[in-house]
């Protein structure tokens, strides 16, 4: 199978997973992006965030699992990975900074504890 057939392929099946997420598409005026809704199958709300109208996600994005719970909060700038990315589970909260869609910092914390790791590029 040839590279080309491939990439159609993996692009065409991630397209249709994507599209079965219920969403809601609204047009916002006053920034000129489209604000975007994903839920769940149980319709909880699964994401929240924008796009530019050339369909690059841009500013704050949230997600939260299927009982309501925030679980990412990140942030991007016309595609681009920026600034602090947080991820939460029951027992940790990583912060991860992107400058220029590549990772500065991690930072990680585990109830009481902290710990860090720098990235030097």
């Amino acid at each position: 199978m040839n590279k080309k057939v491939l990439l159609l392929f993996a692009l065409f099946f991630g397209m249709v997973s994507f599209a079965q997420q219920e969403r809601k598409l609204e047009l916002n005026k006053d920034t000129n992006l489209i604000d975007v809704t994903y839920y769940h199958d149980n319709g909880v709300v699964s994401q929240t965030g924008s796009y530019t109208t050339d369909g690059k996600l841009q500013g704050e994005w949230l997600s939260y699992d299927t009982e309501g719970k925030k679980s990412i909060s990140a942030n991007y700038d016309n595609g681009k990975k920026v600034g602090k990315w947080f991820y939460w589970t029951d027992k940790t909260l990583k912060e991860v900074d992107y400058t220029n869609n590549a990772i500065v910092s991690i930072n990680e914390w585990k109830r009481d504890a902290k710990t860090s790791l720098a990235i030097r590029n």
